[in-house]
This record gives structure tokens, C-alpha cells and sequence, in this order.
């Protein structure tokens, strides 16, 4: 499944209400290591139809990286059943974001 952006005007429906185990990419297109993390992101949520994968632009969505207290990127946070169950902060390896999933 591609990666879905996720803004504050979807972040409700696609993140807090999915029945699915959503992983949260806070990424900006000026980040290197974003840029290096992503393929991996998308790899996962293609390889993963049980999984969601939502990008979240830190520099468009200010008020969501607030919330979450995004201080550096690349970021990813596991949702299940609405809540945030583990966060990354770097670049991970594609075993370990599969490890923070189950």
C-alpha cells in the first residue's frame, strides 16, 4: 500500500481511527537522512498491506510535529488502536522498523 501524507484535516481518520497498525514518517524534503529513510518507509508499507504507512511533512504540518513533540527528523511513530505505541528517532535499519511494528 503506498504512503498516505497525513495532514491535521486527516490525521484523526487515518491514524486515531484505522484499524490497522499505522507507522508515522515526520520527514522534510531538505532532511538527508528523510531522504535516505523513505525508500525504506514506502518498501515497508508496499511489502505490508496490513500495515499503514502516513508521511508527515514537519514543515506543512507545524502543529502536528508540536503535538507529538518532533524535535529532530527523521521520526517514526507506531500506532495501534489509536495510540502511540513506540517512537524512533533516525535512521533505522528496514529490521528494525519491522521489530518496532510487532
Amino acid at each position: 500500500m503506498a504512503a498516505i501524507e497525513i495532514t491535521s484535516e486527516n490525521f484523526e481518520s487515518e491514524v486515531l481511527k484505522s484499524d490497522k497498525t499505522v507507522l508515522l514518517d515526520f520527514w522534510a524534503s531538505w532532511c538527508g537522512p528523510c531522504r535516505m529513510l523513505s525508500p525504506v518507509v514506502d518498501e515497508i508499507g508496499e511489502e505490508n498491506p496490513q500495515i499503514k504507512v502516513g508521511k508527515v511533512n514537519v514543515d506543512e504540518q507545524m502543529e502536528l510535529a508540536q503535538n507529538f513533540g518532533i524535535m529532530s527528523i527523521p521520526t517514526l511513530i507506531v500506532f495501534k488502536n489509536g495510540k502511540n505505541v513506540t517512537t524512533s528517532v533516525g535512521v533505522k535499519s528496514k529490521a528494525a522498523i519491522l521489530a518496532m511494528l510487532e
